[in-house]
């Protein structure tokens, strides 16, 4: 199954953890971050769209500032990633460089992403950075993360990614070979699993202790992190990051590591979500062209195709698109609040920047975050 998973996806979440891009905690490895810039590369050759979730900022801060263990304290957490973020950031993109890439840093937090509003805008940002064959390199923001709002570790964060951008495959890259039957370190009998489904009841059974001392997650947050990913229907693979080559073999088809199944495909589970777990804050009254767009066309929604604006929405919010007869025909998130839908219905998209003195998005819901019920 691996095969059909990493060489059928286009687009692709990889998170290295902190053990992969250092030196065994002495700083950053700039061999070893090369590495993986070589690697991506290629991915992009073979048509591939790919979000890089990197750790190693806190391991670089501490090994800048002398600390041979990491902190308990967050504000020492919070100073360790904000010297270590710049030569993380530094690092990849001369890495990047050798292979005429261009990257983009992008610091996030939990709030980020639970803000409708911020979601789209931190979608938005990630989405056109791709369009722009740029290798979006993120990171959690600890330098201004709360203990209330902190992902724990990045391969939540990645799955959160995945979640934001519909990758198809989540691939977690770790020092431990996949996910055993039993802790391989105190059971000798312990066997790779070379596949499972992520709603398979004995998976969290399976999943063991903690990592390693300069990261932050084990094995039962892949698992974890797994199953959020499912939930946009992301498959995910958890494989050694110390394979040769391993993302590009693995996109070759190999089978490496363990390869944990969504149950439903990305479009079915976006569409799942959009339809059935968002609460609608209002709606949009469409004439009979933009209806039929949307219908038959599969096009995104356009300013001129609206005649009526209903209720007070923010951007980002779930409303419902409906027909000359008021019935829903469509749900999706809506790029621009309900103020601003009112003055630029019935226009076109050329002259939104005349009318609202910005342009947020060019259409008023992009067909990506648009459901046809």
């Amino acid at each position: 199954m691996t095969l059909s998973i990493l060489q059928s996806a286009h687009r692709i979440v990889v998170k290295v953890g902190s053990s992969l891009v250092t030196n065994e905690g002495n700083g950053l490895d700039r061999q070893v971050l090369g590495g993986w810039a070589r690697q991506i590369s290629r991915l992009k050759q073979m048509g591939k769209e790919v979000v890089l979730v990197s750790s190693g900022a806190v391991a670089e801060g501490m090994q800048r500032l002398g600390w041979e263990t990491r902190p308990v304290a967050l504000y020492e957490l919070q100073a360790a990633a904000a010297v270590g973020q710049m030569d993380l950031a530094r690092a990849y993109a001369d890495c990047f460089s050798e292979y005429q890439l261009l990257t983009a840093q992008i610091l996030l937090t939990h709030d980020d992403l639970s803000s409708r509003k911020r979601y789209l805008n931190a979608r938005s940002t990630i989405l056109t950075l791709l369009n722009l064959d740029i290798v979006p390199v993120i990171n959690e923001n600890d330098t201004v993360v709360s203990d209330e709002i902190r992902f724990g570790d990045n391969d939540n964060l990645a799955a959160l990614v995945a979640n934001l951008v519909v990758a198809e495959v989540l691939v977690i890259l770790t020092d431990q070979e996949g996910l055993f039957t039993n802790d391989p370190r105190k059971y000798a009998d312990a066997k790779m699993i070379s596949e499972i489904s992520v709603s398979d009841p004995h998976i969290g059974a399976m999943a063991g202790g903690a990592g390693s001392s300069i990261g932050r997650g084990g094995m039962q947050s892949k698992v974890m992190a797994a199953r959020r990913a499912a939930r946009s229907g992301a498959h995910t693979v958890i494989a050694s990051g110390r394979v040769d080559n391993v993302l590009v073999r693995l996109a070759n088809g190999e089978t490496i590591g363990t390869s944990l199944l969504a149950d439903v495909p990305v479009k079915v589970a976006r569409k799942l979500w959009l339809a059935d777990q968002l609460q609608v804050r209002g709606s949009v009254v469409l004439d009979d062209g933009a209806s039929r767009a949307l219908l038959s066309g599969g096009k995104s929604l356009l300013p001129i195709g609206v005649v009526e604006v209903r209720g007070n929405f923010e951007r980002g919010e779930a409303v419902s698109c409906l027909n000359a007869d008021g019935r829903e025909i469509a749900r999706g998130l809506i790029n621009y609040g309900a103020r601003e839908s009112r003055k630029i219905m019935r226009q076109p998209t050329s002259r939104i920047e005349t009318i609202l003195g910005y342009v947020g998005e060019y259409e008023l819901i992009h067909r990506d975050n648009l459901v046809i019920l």
